[in-house]
């Protein structure tokens, strides 16, 4: 999941943060992707209407 999605549904990255239980240091600090753990919790925050992709997920991890 982008980053950039989940800020723009949240309004912003400290309210992204706030609703992640994360430091907003934390959210600015990350890349373009939102971590593993964090994406699929923002996707069931959002009930969906963020999802994690799969095919994305798997391009990242053949860059590592």
């Amino acid at each position: 999941m982008r980053k950039a999605d989940a800020v723009a549904y949240f309004g912003g990255k400290s309210k992204l943060a706030n609703a992640l239980g994360v430091a907003p240091a934390s959210v600015s600090q990350r890349g373009e992707f939102l971590p593993m753990l964090r994406a699929y919790q923002v996707e069931r925050m959002t009930g969906g209407k963020l999802r994690v992709r799969k095919r994305v997920v798997a391009q990242i991890g053949r860059r590592v």
